[in-house]
Formats: C-alpha cells, structure tokens, sequence
C-alpha cells in the first residue's frame, strides 16, 4: 500500500461533506497519497434545490498535462460526479495512456454520479448519460446505484427494484459495457410469498459481478430509512481503498457496507440528510476498514 497514489476526480463542495470533501480523509487515513481534479466547484449538493456550479474542464485539461510533464503518475484512478460528455472524453484518455503504460497495474473505478429514485439529478439531462456511458467502458470496477444501472442499460429506466432475474440482467447489461466488474449499489430484489399468497416483499442488498472470479455476489443490509448526502462517496472510496490493497471485490463491498450502516446509524439522531457525516469524527466506528491487509484477510 506504501507508496500508492489515487487520483480521485470529482466535484469539490463549497458546503456539504461529499464528494473530495469524503473521499480524500477517508483513503488518507487508509494510507493512500491521493491527489484531486474537481470537475467542478460545487456551491452545496442539488438536493438543496438551489445551486451553483462552476464546471473545470479547461483547468483539467492543463492540470492533466502538466502532471504529465511532471511525471505525476496514478496507480488508482477514481471517478464521481462528471458534468459534461468533453470531460468523459478528457478522463477517458488519461485513463487510455496510464492503461498502455501499466497495464493491468492500474485499478480504474467509476461511479456514474448522475441518477437517483428512478430519475436524474436536479440540473442534469439526457446528455449526461451518453458522458457516463462512454466513462465506465473505462472501468475494471464500476459502482451505479439501481436507477443509474437503469439509465446506462437501457433496461426498465427509473424502475428502483426487481427480481433477481432482472438485477442479474442489469448487471450482464453493465458488465456487457465494460467487460469488467459491476457493483449496484442500494439494489432492491422483490420476492414473493410462499405457497401463492402473493404477498410481495423487499430485500435491500449490493448486487454485484466480479470479473476477475467470474462470480455473481450478493450482499445484503438492513435498510435504514434515511437519506444520507456523500454515502456513495464513502461507499466508494472504502470499496477503492480495499481493492488496491488487495482485497477481493466481494470483502470490499462486505466492509463498505458494514461501515457506512454503522456511520448512518451512528448519526441517525443528528443527520442532516443534505449536508453529508463528518466522516473524521468517526474512525472509531470504521476501525474494521482503515486496516487494508494485502492479503485480502478480513
């Protein structure tokens, strides 16, 4: 792990504990030099309704090619909110000339901030997934809730459960994109009662796809009915910190999911849903997750 730099690219918040704001304590107190291009300075998360946003792709473009003279290298390559198809493209090249030069040696994982609720985020249009679509070909691991999984396939748009049948499509629908893994995040399979009662249950779960053990996994939580603004941020960052250290796709996403339930439980009585959990008071819960074994051992 020693030695290690993540390039996290993302939006960075003026107000609210997400994106950058969660991403770079987290992976810094895993052990990770990590070093940032903001997509964009974001006033406050769109859930406020009101916002504003400044995008940064002319600031990428020559950050990224002054790294480049400078020898400034990614072993992990991270990405999150992504407002414009020209930035996809910017990234997706970046990420093309690290590919030729380590290979495998490099972990790319995509996040298609974009959808939520079976819709799209305040402020974003139909272009936004054409961006994504074209990101996450990039991605050895790529981590969309259920609507966005949705949005990217093609398959039951805005649809926010389904039987395992249709998770288990949406993941061959993503994985088709990519060739790689697929993680779907805050995934709901229906279920049925025995002996034709009919009655329809919920189950909450991960629902994912490693490419690397040609497996189908599942996770399942507890669902906790709270909204919580950055908990995708989290999610992925601990999920990012594991795998470059070796763990498996499956024990990352176990401990992601561990941590971020004990953090929303832990902040139940005190969360502001839209401003995000102040994720340095709170090592002591994530004590099981700031260790990266290189073994991959829990």
């Amino acid at each position: 792990m020693e030695g290690k730099n993540i390039l996290l690219v993302n939006d960075l918040p003026g107000y609210g504990k997400v994106a950058l704001a969660a991403m770079v304590p987290i992976l810094s107190r895993m052990g990770y030099y990590t070093f940032q291009v903001p997509t964009a300075i974001v006033s406050n998360t769109l859930d406020y309704g009101r916002f504003r946003i400044q995008e940064m792709t002319d600031y990428m473009q020559d950050t990224l090619a002054i790294w480049k003279e400078l020898g400034f290298e990614a072993d992990c390559v991270c990405t999150g909110f992504i407002v414009s198809e020209e930035q996809a493209e910017l990234i997706g090249q970046y990420v093309e000339r690290l590919k030729k030069e380590k290979g495998d040696k490099l972990l790319v994982i995509v996040d298609p901030i974009m959808a939520d609720g079976g819709k799209l985020y305040n402020g974003i249009g139909q272009e936004r997934i054409l961006a994504m679509k074209k990101l996450v070909m990039y991605a050895d691991v790529m981590v969309p809730n259920i609507t966005e999984a949705s949005f990217l396939t093609g398959i039951r748009p805005g649809q926010e459960s389904g039987t395992e049948d249709e998770l288990r499509e949406l993941v061959d629908g993503l994985q088709a994109i990519s060739g790689k893994s697929v993680v779907i995040t805050s995934a709901v399979e229906k279920e049925y009662g025995q002996g034709g009662s009919g009655t329809e249950y919920e189950k909450h779960l991960v629902y994912g796809y490693d490419h690397l053990n040609h497996a189908y996994f599942q996770v399942p939580y507890d669902y906790l009915p709270v909204k919580v603004a950055g908990s995708g941020d989290i999610f992925s960052a601990i999920v990012t910190g594991q795998l470059m250290a070796g763990t498996s796709l499956k024990t990352a996403v176990e401990k992601a999911v561990r941590a971020l339930s004990k953090l929303i439980t832990e902040n139940q009585g005190h969360l502001q849903e839209y401003k995000g959990i102040m994720i340095e008071r709170y090592w002591n819960v994530l004590e099981d997750i700031m260790e990266c074994p290189a073994d991959g051992s829990l």
